[in-house]
């Protein structure tokens, strides 16, 4: 058999592993959205099947006989072409995956899949209680899993590649460190000044159906194709994929709160408009999937914040606001709404934090994630220890688990490594916006007008349409012709916050 030949039985074959990859994420889907709470049993035992066969196909002995045949050879001699995306993707995806025990891979999948739901009652109950030994169960197989991949300084770097290949938590911890520093004494000057702001506008009454119907044209003006995709209701927000024309998002309402369901639909709106962007016919390879988790939440934070909460966004869609909910917003002027949907104040909710405040939420994760799986945290001990990190960074205590410790689904999940790439997420951008700006125009004045193609063109162009063709520094690089940093990141915030603080 020719290279050629090898080439494409390959892509058949991992395209192939992709019908049940995307048949796992259906079940998934299918469990957080709609499933009857006596299904989720089989339905762990389902997936766990599932996540048993696929390990088989990625760790295949003539799968990796072709991708060695493949390595190094002629065919993949150009480095930005497709074949060479494809194989050396592969290639380190399955030097890893060999690494792991089918059992240990099994074993992840069934407590996973009871985890979350394990984590949806306790939430429920408010109870940390009901869901400490799932989630010890759960830290204990995700440390034999970095154990079994190997790592040079860290266990938890074994993890944080996953979501962010190549990346050391050494690294990511400056980083962090960095944006730290900058926002602090940022947060300091919005709370020294006089002018006090409040979202009350936004607690009013909102009427679920009203929401769902603003949500969804809004998502779908900026570009979110509902042909290709759907929208439903979930314990915590997300956005899937079970297909190249099948990438679904989910919200949550709540009637007194705006801001939950509209800005966390934009969000998944982001992340599901890349996932459309991606190149159909290359579903399953890796010139068919995102980038890096990094870069997939840098297009939600730009959906999102960037364009969602930027006065020009609101010039077009506040009119269309207020006719949906006329008894909440009908007396209300643009500014105040502006002003509003802007306010800086430290809360309890992730998903609901202001951009100011936000990372910070995510820096405590990132550090708590990092002591459990190199074991200087107990499981017991996180309620604890998640109070005293809020307590330091933002002056507020959890009155519950629900609201604290127990509020995001990734742990349930076995989602370790995860966290830090929404910080990176948002470093990368306001670095994109920026550039998107330079080359297109200011991008203000087309949102006035109800016109976002121009973004997400060029978005489609510079990062969707690439894959895993390139690292994300290597991307985001060559989009921008900057390495990152929090420069941008923090002058946006400064540009759009301290006027609206009289700073």
């Amino acid at each position: 058999m020719d290279l050629q030949e090898t080439y494409q039985k390959l892509c058949r074959y991992v395209q192939d592993t992709a019908v049940l990859e995307s048949t796992a994420a259906l079940l998934e889907w299918d469990q957080q959205t709609c499933l009857p709470a006596g299904a989720n049993e089989y339905r762990s035992r389902q997936i766990t099947f599932l996540a048993g066969e696929i390990h088989r196909r990625r760790t295949d002995q003539e799968f990796g006989a072709m991708l060695q045949q493949l390595s190094g050879s002629e065919i993949v001699a150009d480095p930005d072409s497709d074949e060479a995306a494809v194989v050396s993707n592969l290639k380190r995806e399955y030097d890893k995956n060999v690494k792991v025990p089918e059992s240990l891979v099994s074993a992840l999948a069934r407590e996973t899949s009871a985890g979350h739901q394990t984590w949806v009652e306790a939430r429920a109950a408010d109870d940390y209680a009901m869901f400490s030994d799932s989630l010890a169960r759960i830290v204990k197989l995700k440390q034999e899993y970095a154990d079994a991949i190997g790592f040079e300084e860290s266990r938890y770097d074994a993890l944080l590649d996953d979501y962010e290949p190549g990346a050391k938590s050494s690294e990511v911890s400056v980083v962090l460190t960095s944006l730290r520093d900058e926002l602090v004494p940022l947060l300091d000057a919005i709370k020294g000044s006089p002018q006090k702001n409040s979202d009350q506008i936004l607690r009013r009454h909102y009427p679920v159906e009203a929401q769902s119907a603003f949500a969804k044209a809004a998502s779908e003006r900026i570009g979110y194709d509902y042909q290709r995709g759907r929208l439903d209701v979930a314990q915590h927000p997300f956005c899937t994929e079970m297909g190249p024309n099948d990438r679904r998002m989910t919200t949550r309402y709540d009637e007194r709160f705006f801001s939950s369901a509209f800005f966390g639909t934009l969000h998944e709106a982001g992340h599901g408009i890349y996932e459309q962007g991606l190149r159909v016919d290359q579903y399953g390879l890796p010139t068919g999937k995102y980038c890096s988790l990094g870069i997939h939440e840098s297009q939600s934070r730009l959906w999102e914040n960037l364009v969602g909460r930027s006065r020009q966004f609101w010039i077009h869609f506040f009119p269309q606001a207020q006719e949906h909910f006329p008894e909440s917003l009908g007396d209300i002027s643009l500014d105040s709404f502006y002003q509003s949907i802007n306010v800086v104040q430290p809360s309890l909710i992730r998903v609901e934090a202001d951009e100011a405040t936000y990372n910070l939420h995510i820096i405590i994760r990132f550090e708590l994630e990092r002591d459990l799986i190199e074991g200087q945290l107990a499981v017991e001990d996180l309620p604890a220890a998640w109070n005293d990190r809020y307590r330091q960074a933002l002056g507020i205590e959890p009155p519950s688990d629900a609201d604290g410790v127990l509020q995001d689904v990734h742990w349930s999940a076995g989602l370790f490594g995860y966290f830090s790439t929404y910080s990176l997420g948002n470093l990368y951008a306001s670095q994109l916006f920026d550039a998107a700006e330079s080359e297109i125009g200011e991008l203000g004045e087309l949102f006035k007008r109800g016109d976002f193609m121009p973004m997400k063109e060029w978005l489609n162009k510079h990062v969707h349409h690439h894959g895993q063709k390139y690292s994300s520094n290597e991307l985001a690089r060559r989009a921008t012709g900057k390495d990152l940093t929090h420069d941008a990141l923090v002058t946006d915030l400064r540009d759009k916050l301290f006027p609206l603080y009289g700073l």
